[in-house]
């Protein structure tokens, strides 16, 4: 029979690499909660239509990316190419946005259906951070210093650069959009196809064409910044006062947009020259239009979103995971003839009085040299050996398999304060 293989772009996660994932994980889930921020969790499938009102019908995401399908009430559902969306309506649907303010994380799988390469996969992995109810400048400052924290906990803080755009508000953005499409439509045969293409469904993100060409032809368009109205300008210079009175480091880049339509005002990305042209380890910013365009009352929001997979690759490249996460083991219990039940209590003792132990019985039979094999292989520091004269006289010895120590038998009472000795 034909072998099964997972399907191209939904990659496994082996035991091997599922340390250091779940070691980026728990750092994260230390620092927001640190913030103040709690868990949110969503369901993988939404309704269509969800992420057509969100996102926008003519963005790369809903146009190419998404995995959509009817299922048997004919109704279309979609596996979630983003969070925020779904973030947004689980918090409209439970009533947790009239008159509140949240601050909220998440992170699971996320499904685009894309050309799979490095750090750009069709399942991906994404950490989440929404907040509700907050309009000023102060808690997008809160974001950035977060992220700025995390970045310091992973020891990768000199590895990536924020950059910062504000896109103003619908209304400035609509000018400037004219603007814009005015100054590129004389000039259309000049654009790459995919910017040709864009000038009538979403003029904004030719702004961040990766074309060389269409990058020359932008230095001498209309700037966004000359369009902007005094509320969005001001909510940005004082955004960056709160950055500068915190250290933390900042590029303008103008030409940031972000892909997704429901931005508006401050837009950011942490980028990295070390990961080739998948840089952008986390981005997102305001979108205080959001709610109301999906049928909730106006409410200020901002966010962003971090890939795990290019974090992953970043950890690696630089050689900051600590060592050791993949030892799963610190004792290993051999049990040498019929003793096997008393070789399970006295491991369940060891686990009940020292927790922060990883306790691993032998199963499977052998004689000792194979067992002793085992044991060393797991990585465990400590094996204890439970042969029949140490269970007939309640007794336990103790080998140490990394240290030069003498092995020693000792009453099975006495094994926990030897052991966190």
């Amino acid at each position: 029979m034909k072998k099964l293989q997972a399907i191209r772009g939904m990659n496994d996660l082996l035991p091997g690499d599922s340390a250091a994932w779940q070691y980026l994980e728990s750092t994260v889930a230390d620092v927001v909660q640190g913030y103040g921020y709690q868990e949110i969790r969503f369901p993988i499938l939404e309704q269509t239509e969800l992420f057509k009102r969100s996102i926008g019908e003519v963005t790369d995401i809903v146009e190419k990316e998404m995995y959509t399908f009817s299922d048997r009430n004919d109704e279309s559902l979609t596996m979630r190419p983003e969070g925020t969306a779904c973030c947004v309506r689980a918090c409209e649907q439970h009533g947790l946005l009239y008159n509140q303010t949240q601050r909220l994380w998440y992170h699971g799988p996320m499904f685009r259906y894309e050309r799979p390469q490095k750090g750009r996969l069709r399942q991906f992995h994404q950490i989440g951070i929404e907040t509700f109810g907050m309009d000023g400048p102060d808690i997008d400052a809160e974001l950035l210093l977060m992220t700025a924290r995390l970045w310091k906990e992973l020891g990768i803080s000199d590895a990536v650069t924020l950059q910062l755009n504000t896109l103003g508000s619908s209304e400035s953005r609509a000018e400037y959009r004219a603007a814009l499409v005015d100054y590129l439509s004389a000039r259309k045969d000049q654009l790459d196809e995919d910017s040709q293409r864009r000038l009538d469904s979403n003029p904004l993100r030719i702004l961040d064409s990766k074309n060389p060409e269409t990058q020359a032809l932008l230095n001498d368009a209309p700037a966004l910044h000359d369009h902007l109205d005094e509320e969005s300008r001001t909510h940005f210079e004082q955004l960056k006062a709160l950055l500068d009175a915190a250290g933390i480091a900042y590029e303008i880049n103008p030409r940031l947009v972000r892909g997704l339509d429901y931005y508006g005002k401050t837009v950011f990305e942490w980028v990295t020259t070390r990961l080739g042209a998948q840089g952008t380890v986390c981005a997102g910013g305001r979108y205080d239009g959001l709610v109301e365009q999906m049928g909730g009352k106006p409410t200020p929001a901002v966010g962003f979103a971090m890939g795990v997979e290019r974090l992953i690759l970043l950890l690696q490249e630089l050689n900051v995971i600590p060592e050791g996460l993949n030892q799963s083991v610190d004792v290993y219990v051999v049990a040498m003839g019929d003793v096997q039940a008393q070789a399970f209590a006295v491991a369940e003792l060891v686990r009940s009085g020292l927790p922060h132990l990883r306790v691993m019985n032998h199963c499977g039979g052998g004689n000792f040299k194979k067992q002793m094999k085992k044991a060393d292989a797991s990585g465990a520091d400590v094996a204890i050996i439970i042969g029949e004269d140490e269970a007939a006289n309640g007794q336990a010895t103790i080998k140490y398999l990394r240290d030069d120590k003498p092995q020693q038998t000792l009453a099975v009472e006495e094994l926990l304060s030897s052991l966190q000795d």
